[in-house]
């Protein structure tokens, strides 16, 4: 019995979803410990690190000039080196209740088109973090584990994995990805779009926490069933004093529509993509979506009409990536069948 099997019953493993708008961490044996906003609040005088995650949170857009909140992910991959390493180091330790001494095996899940650079930063980030062993998967492949869809056989699986920075669409058979791809635009662009609609129409200056906030209230891709409106406060541009409007959810379904027709023509590429054989498993098995932008309401009716397959929600699509990662950490076959190199 090696050293690392008799301490193996204190599994000390974690999988991690380092995501660009969210940061999940599941440990061994226990489940997800934490899920978090990826942000971090750094006194620009002391470089001190002031917040990590939900407070950081709290203080995007409402800090003095000396303390930035920073989103060290963009577009699903690291841009803040050592705000990233912080982070992680901060999440390692409040997954293993502030335990020092511990340095784990970590799973992480990264998009399907990151480059070998970013890869290596990834990797080295966590095991500056103290990681003893690092393994990476790409984050399509970890959603539909998450989602429970049977990868490991010879048949066509199809997952539409919409995050924060990117959407990866992904065409799954016998643990291997046939067919991947990654676009940049997810829930952060969707945000992004709230806000300069919202501009233009209204001429209403909104944060991005508000632009957050109204997507996920009434934002939609395809007409709901009965209307829906919110009130929403910003700075009025003209003026430049606060201001209220009311929005429909109609309007914010046309700031939406590119996005939407951004990765509906993702997973549209994707199916033409797709050898015949899974073609046809795909009919019967259908699209499923998962990540946090498959929330968004009536994408998957809009999916629909638009491919004419069947297409389903994982069920618990924010934690779809984080959960196959952690399916990963207690069956090292598969784990060494599907991580990345």
């Amino acid at each position: 019995m090696g050293f690392r099997s008799l301490f193996g019953i204190f599994s000390s493993d974690l999988a991690i979803d380092l995501g660009t708008a969210n940061t999940l961490v599941f440990v061994k044996g226990k489940g997800v410990m934490v899920n978090e906003p990826s942000i971090v609040a750094v006194d620009r005088n002391t470089n001190k690190i002031y917040a990590v995650g939900k407070e950081a949170k709290e203080m995007l857009g409402r800090t003095p000039s000396n303390i930035v909140a920073i989103k060290p992910m963009k577009d699903g991959v690291i841009a803040d080196f050592d705000v990233t390493e912080e982070m992680l180091k901060y999440f390692i330790r409040k997954a293993h209740n502030r335990n020092h001494l511990i340095s784990p095996r970590i799973v992480i899940g990264v998009p399907s088109e990151i480059t070998q650079v970013e890869r290596r930063a990834v990797e080295e980030s966590a095991r500056r973090a103290k990681a003893s062993e690092v393994y990476l998967v790409e984050q399509a492949m970890a959603a539909a584990i998450g989602a429970g869809l049977p990868v490991t056989e010879p048949s066509g699986n199809m997952i539409v994995d919409i995050g924060g920075g990117t959407t990866d669409v992904a065409v799954i058979s016998m643990s291997g990805i046939v067919y991947g791809r990654s676009v940049r635009v997810a829930g952060h662009e969707m945000d992004e779009a709230i806000t300069q609609y919202i501009k233009r129409k209204h001429n209403l200056l909104i944060g991005e926490r508000t632009a957050e906030q109204i997507k996920i209230e009434i934002g939609s891709a395809y007409p709901l069933e009965k209307r829906m409106t919110m009130e929403i406060k910003g700075r009025n541009l003209i003026e430049g004093v606060p201001k209220t409007i009311t929005v429909t959810d109609e309007e914010i379904r046309e700031a939406l529509e590119d996005c939407i027709v951004t990765i509906i023509n993702a997973v549209k590429v994707a199916l033409e993509r797709t050898p015949p054989e899974l073609s046809a498993d795909i009919m019967d098995r259908g699209i499923v979506l998962s990540g946090g932008g498959a929330l968004l309401k009536n994408l998957d009716k809009r999916l629909m009409e638009e491919t004419g397959l069947p297409v389903f929600l994982a069920e618990d699509p924010l934690s779809s990536v984080v959960l196959g990662t952690g399916r990963m950490l207690e069956d090292f076959n598969l784990l060494k069948r599907v991580s990345v190199s």
